[in-house]
């Protein structure tokens, strides 16, 4: 497969238009490394280990959620550089989807909201309201043990997910008038807390979002690279 070929494929799942317009240069293929290759990988962020471990599988494709290069670079230093040159010395290319992905078809949201088992879904302007089965303890379990309840959420019976920094209050007031008895996402600000008029419950980025990118590479027979961020609770 080629480099445009790959493209046009990528963009059939996610297609770009469906990104926000802060993603406008941010998404597609960000680094350039082999133009043919036949092995591909996906993870959720492009770093050091995960181009390492691309490279160490006999991937020459790493497809990622989050770009490695968020802003226009005039050197590259800083946290930019290690990722860059492991890249290029592998020849490893990396493409980015990102809220593409979020917006898209069996993406991002709907793999999350899979993983949930949510039913009878309605979109929203960015994520996902459906019917819960799961409690918090369920929730909390898909989810690695990685929950923390603002207010009091009872029984859950619809239940808005948002894969990644999702708690915006234009959001949460989107899920109450679809119904939502409570709110996940990612990342809360403590004014939005204060401001919401439903329960929020909150898990890290990497875990609501990794999933979608997990689905993907199943869907498409490639390897997924895991690569959690260490948490240490004191």
């Amino acid at each position: 497969m080629n480099i445009s070929e790959f493209t046009a494929l990528m963009e059939g799942i996610a297609p770009p238009e469906l990104a926000e317009e802060f993603d406008k240069n941010r998404i597609g293929l960000i680094i350039e490394g082999k133009s043919d290759f036949e092995n591909i990988a996906c993870a959720l962020d492009a770093t050091e280990f995960t181009i390492a471990r691309a490279a160490e599988s006999g991937c020459d494709m790493l497809v990622v959620h989050h770009t490695p290069i968020w802003n226009g670079l005039t050197k590259i230093n800083g946290r930019y550089a290690p990722i860059i040159k492991k890249a290029l010395t592998y020849g490893v290319n990396v493409y980015a989807m990102h809220t593409n992905f979020d917006h898209a078809e069996g993406g991002i949201n709907d793999a999350l909201s899979d993983l949930l088992g949510l039913t009878n879904k309605k979109r929203m302007s960015l994520g996902v309201t459906g019917n819960c089965r799961l409690d918090l303890a369920g929730i909390s379990k898909k989810l690695n043990g990685s929950l923390r309840v603002y207010g009091d959420p009872g029984n859950i019976k619809n239940l808005a997910v948002v894969g990644g920094s999702g708690f915006d209050i234009s959001l949460i007031h989107e899920a109450y008038e679809l119904g939502a008895d409570a709110f996940l996402s990612s990342e809360l600000k403590h004014n939005v807390m204060l401001e919401s008029p439903l329960p929020l419950i909150e898990s890290t980025h990497y875990d609501l979002e990794s999933p979608g990118m997990r689905a993907l590479a199943g869907k498409m027979g490639w390897e997924f690279i895991e690569e959690k961020p260490d948490l240490c609770i004191y």
